[in-house]
């Protein structure tokens, strides 16, 4: 009776202990409260949209409410736009001048601050300062600086007997003027970007290369580079990214011109749908940008990827 009640009382408290166990490591879905916060947000505003504007851009729609279905009559509008093709030249132009000079200037200023001085701690802050300004701040900053027969670049070509670049009025000239001012404004967190990764490659190896009496650029180029690449794919994703979404900086500096040879796409959604009230047209240019973006971003990452594996 006794050993008969001591095996029971074992397998009761082996019981407990089980379900003790299985308590711990079963899922508790109350956890989803800690994240439901962000969920919602995320839902609220990023999957409803996009779903939303996938739903107006077959519609046709204006300010009054949506109207009928109109199925892919939006899209084929655009395909036979010729501003808006354009537009998408001028946008993938914008990004092929700012995203390189982003990534390379922002690594060589990394490289070059990459150091634990006051001076260069100073100048990481003077680098990254322009980074908080607002795009109406940039802009005012750059159209002084552009601005013909009296901007500060028209002063300092005079001092030579010169005449300085009509950057805001030469059709030429006005998308790398706009790049120019974006680089000056977003260079900030590339920079940053890169000092991390950086600082978080072990110093062993600069010793053990240093022993090996191996140059700077052999320690830059087998190195620094390779431990860093995951982060220059980043940087250069996230600038894709932002970079296709010029808007503050051509609607504040030249508002598409001259002859809408710096109009990118944003602001011929904005147009589209706020000026001609057009929103059907412009929830469907919105679908397209946001094709072009991931798109653009996914064939960087896969290129990348294959790269460092063959490597």
């Amino acid at each position: 009776m006794a050993e008969a009640a001591l095996n029971g009382q074992r397998v009761a408290a082996h019981a407990a202990e089980r379900r003790n166990v299985q308590n711990i490591n079963a899922p508790q879905w109350r956890n989803a409260l800690f994240v439901a916060p962000y969920l919602l947000i995320f839902v609220a505003l990023l999957v409803v949209p996009l779903f939303w504007g996938i739903w107006l851009s077959l519609h046709k729609a204006d300010a009054f409410g949506v109207g009928k279905f109109v199925g892919l009559t939006n899209y084929i509008r655009l395909y036979n736009d010729r501003i808006f093709l354009q537009a998408i030249g001028n946008t993938f132009y914008f990004v092929f001048l700012t995203v390189p000079a982003l990534a390379i200037i922002g690594l060589l200023l990394a490289l070059a601050l990459n150091r634990r001085t006051r001076t260069a701690a100073i100048l990481r802050a003077f680098y990254f300062s322009s980074s908080v300004l607002s795009v109406t701040i940039v802009t005012l900053i750059w159209r002084i600086v552009f601005i013909g027969n009296f901007g500060l670049l028209a002063t300092i070509y005079g001092w030579f007997g010169a005449t300085a670049p009509a950057f805001l009025s030469d059709a030429r000239l006005a998308m790398i003027g706009i790049a120019i001012a974006t680089v000056w404004w977003c260079i900030g967190l590339p920079m940053m970007l890169f000092l991390s990764a950086l600082q978080q490659v072990p110093g062993e190896i600069y010793e053990a290369a240093a022993l090996d009496n191996a140059s700077r650029w052999r320690t830059l180029w087998h190195i620094t580079l390779p431990s860093i690449r995951r982060t220059f794919v980043l940087v250069v994703i996230i600038q894709i990214v932002l970079q296709f979404q010029l808007f503050g900086q051509a609607k504040l500096m030249t508002q598409g011109g001259p002859n809408n040879v710096s109009k990118p796409v944003v602001l011929y959604i904005y147009e589209a749908a706020f000026t001609k009230w057009d929103l059907g047209l412009g929830a469907a240019a919105s679908e397209v940008l946001f094709m072009m973006i991931l798109i653009a971003a996914m064939a960087q990452y896969i290129a990348s990827r294959r790269k460092g594996e063959e490597g």
